[in-house]
């Protein structure tokens, strides 16, 4: 159990923690929450023992295993599975053993080894991080390089499956799914549902938490309380707490107000397409929990556009790649003033190409890009918070968009996007990532664009910053593309969702419940029949095709399947016999040479068929999802 009683924690000046309670009981998965700077990072680092209370008591189990996402990846030579597997510290202080003991040919403690390894199912180690890394996205060849040749996104992601390879008690998560992609937070949550441990996550991902956590431990005015449920819970039951505060009863009918006519004029232009029904669903949600964002920092509103054109972009059987090589083909899409598209598909299918083609980043390899006459494309990619310059504030930002806007007309702008007094003079340099996100978005905004792209925009922002950022596109005059693995967000400032996938870019029919479906390869009927629109026969033709095809790559995966069980026994077997003790007496000492030789060739073997299992599961994966 995990208890904080009466506790006290002050960095520097400011008080974090001012006689807070709390008290967390082994299973449970806790939500952590709240504003930037309440403390969350801080907490968990106490739970590491980085931290001491000034005052009051943090009590643990001694003798818990702490689990958490490390920072900083090592620029080395070990390969990715490897890396990994040294997340598994018992498992890998043995292994380092046995290489020892297989050096100097001591028998005796190799048996001793193996046993230890049995006992915590040590031969299965590497299996279970090829299954890690196979569900946060990595290839069976990735799996093989070396930890320096990936980028630092997947080197997060190699830091994220080493912590989930950890055999531990307690698991510290602080915004796993920043560096993932949707697909492998689907994985993800699948994961941590199954995990027995005790569980505590800062995420700013709604659906995220709705699924994982049932619990929101969510901190305020330097206390923390606990609610049980998950965020949606946590969120009316905030908002039902605030409705009886009559110093923010006003506020709140305003807010409510506001949405509630947003509602009104979209059902008015709805149609009765899935997409569009799941969309006012979700509006009528968020009147529901307004009142529990009413004390938000963020309040800000796009401006309309500067000019808008009919249509304001349009590809014409465009391709994009790179070095000459397409990634994309023969896209059509024509973008105009209220459409709305959020963009999904696996990773490294093109979300981001499509974008930086429809941005004008990217020159078509063929076919035609055409932009509207004098039109403003706003684009946000997370590259662009490294091109602000570091020693202006955000008030020399702004002012360099416009020379004759007066001071104090900027920092009212500004104090929209959370910058207040000296944080709008303060230099760019020390800024974290989500202040760095959020100029950005304010300088976008006030471009007035006719057409917003966003590549991942709500990556670096919190909760509440999110929920402004949804709120004003709203009411957005002009178009939108958008890439982003918070569903949440999807779901409520997009109407249209395209797949990228194969090559191609072409609408999707479903919504992001049967994407979920699609990509978790669960009720592919149901998912298929809204995701694709074809003819009855068609379909049946083409799924009998389909199911054809399957065949040999069930076979091959049934094959090594049945291969491993038959090379674990054999192995087994080797391992019985080293385990006897006259084994070891010196006339045997051929024997033993022998039997340790074939012990490593049934282990290199059965290496290479849990390689060859993955990479034909793999494939079955990905050709079950063709057929969804």
């Amino acid at each position: 159990m995990i208890k904080l009683t009466q506790l006290i924690l002050r960095r520097g000046p400011r008080v974090l923690f001012e006689q807070a309670n709390l008290v967390i009981h082994p299973g449970q998965r806790v939500g952590l929450t709240g504003a930037n700077g309440a403390g969350k990072s801080s907490l968990f680092a106490m739970m590491r023992g980085q931290l001491s209370a000034d005052s009051g008591d943090l009590d643990m189990p001694a003798n818990w295993v702490i689990a958490h996402v490390a920072q900083e990846t090592p620029a080395v030579d070990t390969p990715a599975i490897d890396y990994v597997l040294e997340g598994d510290a018992p498992l890998s202080d043995l292994l380092l053993k046995l290489a020892e003991a297989e050096r100097q040919e001591d028998g005796h403690q190799q048996t001793q080894l193996h046993d230890a390894l049995s006992l915590i199912d040590g031969y299965s180690g590497r299996s279970r991080a090829a299954r890690l890394l196979h569900g946060l996205g990595f290839s069976a060849a990735q799996q093989t390089q070396a930890v320096r040749s990936f980028s630092g996104g997947w080197r997060m992601r190699l830091n994220l499956a080493q912590a989930l390879m950890c055999r531990s008690d307690l698991l510290l998560l602080d915004e796993p799914t920043n560096h993932l992609d949707l697909e492998a937070v689907y994985w993800l949550e699948e994961w941590l549902r199954q995990y027995s441990g005790t569980l505590i996550v800062i995420s700013h991902d709604r659906d995220f938490l709705d699924r994982v956590v049932n619990q929101i431990a969510h901190i305020e005015q330097q206390r923390i309380k606990l609610y049980t449920g998950n965020y949606s819970d946590f969120e009316q039951a905030r908002a039902m707490h605030l409705a009886n505060q009559q110093a923010a009863h006003d506020k709140q009918q305003r807010e409510v107000a506001h949405i509630r006519s947003f509602v009104n004029r979209f059902k008015a232009k709805a149609t009765k397409a899935k997409q569009a029904q799941s969309r006012l669903k979700a509006l009528a949600r968020m009147e529901m929990i307004a009142p529990a964002h009413v004390d938000s920092p963020f309040h800000f509103r796009f401006f309309e556009p500067s000019r808008l054109t009919t249509p304001i972009l349009a590809l014409d059987e465009a391709s994009a790649g790179y070095n000459q090589q397409p990634l994309l083909t023969s896209l059509k899409l024509s973008l105009n003033a209220g459409d709305r598209i959020g963009l999904l598909g696996p990773n490294g299918a093109g979300k981001s190409t499509l974008i930086k083609l429809i941005a004008g980043e990217l020159t078509p390899l063929s076919g035609k890009r055409r932009e509207g006459k004098d039109i403003v494309i706003g684009y946000f990619a997370q590259h662009q918070l490294e091109q602000l310059r570091p020693d202006e504030s955000p008030l020399q930002h702004m002012q360099r968009l416009d020379v004759m806007a007066s001071e104090q007309v900027l920092r009212d702008y500004l104090g929209g996007f959370g910058f207040h007094g000296d944080e709008a003079v303060q230099k760019v340099a020390p800024f974290s990532g989500g202040e760095k996100a959020r100029l950005v978005l304010a300088i976008l905004v006030y471009q007035r664009p006719a057409l917003l792209l966003l590549d991942e925009p709500t990556n670096h922002l919190d909760l509440e910053m999110r929920h402004a950022l949804t709120m004003a596109l709203q009411e957005y005059d002009g178009a939108l593309v958008v890439v982003s693995h918070d569903r949440y967000f999807l779901r409520n400032v997009t109407d249209d969702l395209w797949l990228v996938a194969e090559g191609q870019a072409k609408a999707f029919a479903g919504d992001l419940d049967d994407y979920r479906l699609l990509r978790l390869g669960k009720d592919n009927d149901s998912a298929s029949k809204t995701a694709l629109a074809k003819p009855k026969k068609a379909d049946r033709q083409a799924a009998a095709q389909q199911r054809q095809r399957l065949q040999p790559l069930k076979k091959k995966v049934q094959r090594a399947e049945q291969l491993m069980d038959k090379q674990h026994q054999q192995l087994q077997s080797i391992e019985a016999q080293l385990a006897a003790p006259e084994l070891y007496e010196a006339e045997q000492k051929d024997q033993l040479k022998q039997l340790l030789q074939q012990q490593s060739e049934f282990k290199s073997q059965l290496a290479q068929t849990e390689l060859e299992w993955l990479e034909a599961s793999e494939d079955l994966t990905r050709a079950e999802q063709e057929t969804a």
